[in-house]
């Protein structure tokens, strides 16, 4: 607790240390309580403010309630009734603390985990792109969160309240894959006792997903890029066209040019599919982002498993940040799911970590490719982490560095330092 004899000093204290709340006299020499509570509201938003003053001027109170003050107190007061107003004052700040540090614009967007500049060019793409029926090609390899973003995509269009439907190119045989996406009429085939609508129909005025799409046959290439030009399916044994008003997303762990060059896949669908593309970064690209992802699983499997795990120790992180993740984040989320369920203890280390020496792949642990130490890497991941996470921070709150200080729950001293030894702006003298 730090005291000020008036507005003027208490201002001044104020830009320094962040803190958790303020206690103002209502009339004080020079600088008074409301121009305080303005000072307050404009820089420091979220920090709450108690307002004490005599039964005289509860007008003023009251208008500093609406200027923004957490609540006021009449003198003379009792304890007990000032406790239980900076009681209730933290709890509220506290919760809306939380609520900011849960905010998933913290960690990513469109229900994605991730702040490293990689992320960043696929959420203003999704952005960009996401309430157009333009067709979408995502890319990038298994486990990245291709399915993810078609979601994102989806859900952030005006077709959110439609079907989204997905369907994998490689677990359909090859002679279903017809009716599978345009559907049959009864007595096409054997066994067709009945009529039953493809995926195309079912996506009507929504979103198809075709996943794996480098997995379709090349007579079904054909009839797939028939229905995207002519936006219109037929069913197997029909004998009319069904119009359909379907956004294609299709997505892809395979090099679709390079199949096209090698005549595995059609030129004129690749171009037809490839309207907009979105890479997924491999998680080896995006090491930074693997703390954020660590703490998102620890919550989803503590709720899901019933367990009380609060984080990973040092040399456990120090192992994840230096794995070589070829299955990328689902394999990250299956490691935390079994460490979660195994583990007796609230925090991992690297014994409860499964899979990670003996992970498809062969990927280092102990150094990256290029040879790097371990010790190295973590410090060259952390400082990038931790720059990463400034820049947004201070992004967020408009290059404010005292809001930007609080955000990220250190001094704004410390911030200052560090924004020098990062390069972000000269520490003032």
């Amino acid at each position: 607790m730090e005291l000020a004899a008036d507005g003027g000093e208490a201002i001044g204290r104020l830009g320094g240390e962040p803190f958790d709340l303020v206690i103002s006299d209502l009339k004080m020499p020079g600088v008074g309580g409301l121009e305080l509570l303005a000072h307050v509201r404009q820089h420091l938003p979220g920090l709450p403010l108690i307002v004490i003053t005599a039964h005289g001027t509860v007008d003023s109170a009251v208008e500093a309630l609406k200027l923004g003050a957490f609540d006021y107190i009449t003198k003379p007061f009792d304890l007990m009734e000032l406790r239980a107003a900076v009681e209730k004052a933290l709890r509220v700040e506290r919760a809306s603390r939380r609520s900011l540090q849960e905010d998933p614009a913290n960690k990513g967007r469109f229900d994605l985990i991730g702040v490293t500049p990689s992320m960043q060019r696929v959420y203003s793409l999704v952005e960009k792109v996401a309430d157009s029926p333009t067709t979408v090609l995502l890319v990038g390899e298994s486990g990245t969160g291709k399915e993810l973003v078609a979601r994102a995509l989806h859900s952030h269009s005006s077709r959110r309240d439609a079907p989204f439907v997905s369907v994998n190119c490689g677990a359909i045989p090859e002679n279903l894959f017809e009716s599978e996406l345009f559907g049959y009429e009864k007595g096409a085939f054997t066994g067709a006792v009945t009529s039953k609508p493809g995926r195309f129909e079912l996506a009507d005025g929504g979103t198809l997903l075709l996943d794996e799409v480098g997995e379709l046959p090349r007579d079904m290439q054909v009839k797939l890029l028939r229905a995207l030009q002519e936006r219109k399916v037929e069913r197997v044994g029909g004998i009319r066209a069904t119009a359909v008003d379907v956004r294609v997303i299709a997505a892809t762990n395979v090099d679709l040019a390079a199949a096209v060059t090698a005549g595995r896949f059609r030129d004129d669908l690749y171009y037809r599919l490839n309207v907009i593309q979105i890479r997924l970064p491999p998680l080896r690209e995006r090491r930074e982002d693997i703390p954020l992802l660590v703490s998102h699983f620890l919550t989803r499997f503590n709720e899901r498993l019933g367990k009380h795990v609060v984080g990973v120790d040092a040399e456990g992180m120090a192992a994840l940040m230096a794995w070589g993740w070829p299955g990328n984040i689902r394999e990250l989320e299956n490691v935390i799911e079994r460490g979660v369920l195994l583990s007796d203890a609230e925090i991992l280390g690297v014994d409860a970590l499964p899979g990670l020496e003996g992970s498809a792949g062969g990927a280092p642990r102990a150094a990256d490719p290029d040879g790097v130490g371990l010790k190295e890497l973590v410090r060259v991941h952390t400082a990038k982490l931790e720059r990463a996470l400034i820049l947004r921070s201070l992004e967020q709150e408009g290059g404010n560095v005292t809001r930007a200080a609080r955000r990220l729950e250190i001094s704004r001293k410390s911030l200052q330092l560090k924004m020098k030894e990062y390069g972000l702006r000269e520490e003032p003298e």
